[in-house]
């Protein structure tokens, strides 16, 4: 069984290219929301209230990932610091995850930052999610409800489209003119039959 990364910048449609490959059998660990999902742990929101303070957690119990988000972005020692806090246990996370699928010909992980953080060490191979920037900022603007300047501060964090691609095995074009469905077809095939 092979292990396969799948990233790209923020906006790029990486969601929706996971839920094609999961419609065609594809088991995907999403490690973003794996990564939100553990900030509501009590280890975890122990960790925050020493790193950062009194606050974060809600009435409800939950880590208020918008405070959270106002604190690190902009500030590179207290992002380093949730990024100390978080990747590891994700990581962790992961590998127990991929352990227990079996019986599939490879397994996909979803990482906005896979090579950013060395993840792509576990994977056999790589593939990136591209779109146009303008493209992206209209979209995260939409779906997340903020302004241009709030994503453009979040895209500083990435890595430059380039870079990403200069490093990934696959790539897939999802710029509103080329098909993306056929470009999943093509890569999956060539997972399940390599060498064909």
């Amino acid at each position: 069984m092979m292990h396969i990364g799948l990233t790209g910048n923020i906006g790029s449609g990486k969601t929706m290219v996971c839920r094609v490959f999961e419609k065609l059998g594809v088991p995907v660990y999403h490690a973003d929301l794996e990564a939100r999902r553990l900030l509501n742990t009590r280890i975890v929101q122990q960790a925050l209230k020493e790193l950062f303070g009194d606050g974060l957690v809600d009435r409800s119990g939950h880590t208020d990932r918008k405070m959270l988000a106002s604190m690190v972005f902009g500030n590179p020692a207290r992002l380093q610091a949730l990024n100390a806090l978080i990747h590891p246990l994700v990581e962790k996370d992961y590998l127990r995850w991929r352990g227990d699928r079996q019986g599939v010909a490879y397994t996909l992980q979803e990482a906005a930052i896979l090579f950013e953080t060395g993840w792509d060490r576990h994977m056999d191979q790589t593939i990136l999610v591209t779109a146009p920037r303008e493209e992206r900022i209209r979209r995260v603007c939409r779906r997340d409800g903020v302004s241009r300047e709030e994503v453009l501060r979040r895209m500083q964090h990435q890595w430059d489209e380039k870079k990403l691609e200069d490093r990934a095995g696959f790539t897939i074009h999802n710029d509103g003119r080329l098909l993306v469905i056929p470009q999943i077809l093509r890569i999956h095939e060539s997972l399940v039959r390599p060498g064909r």
